[in-house]
């Protein structure tokens, strides 16, 4: 489904970018430490939060065309 295929990629790229980040930060110490424990949390809850509202998305969709197929009342 495309909410899935959109979702992973921007759950992939958000992942990808802060893997980067997090070796930058450890070899170099770019950014403080407080903000980098900021950036973490933020990455984790929006990977959380863009799967989360991708499969709501799916369940809503595979229900609607169930419901239009008559399988379900």
């Amino acid at each position: 489904m495309k909410a899935m295929k959109i979702a992973s990629i921007l759950g992939g790229t958000i992942f990808v970018l802060y893997a980067i980040l997090l070796l930058v930060q450890i070899w170099t110490t770019m950014i403080p430490w407080e903000e980098f424990m900021k950036l973490t949390v933020t990455a984790g809850v929006l990977i959380v939060v863009i799967f989360g509202v991708a499969m709501l998305y799916r369940e809503y969709m595979e229900e609607k065309t169930m419901k239009h197929e008559k399988y379900i009342d």
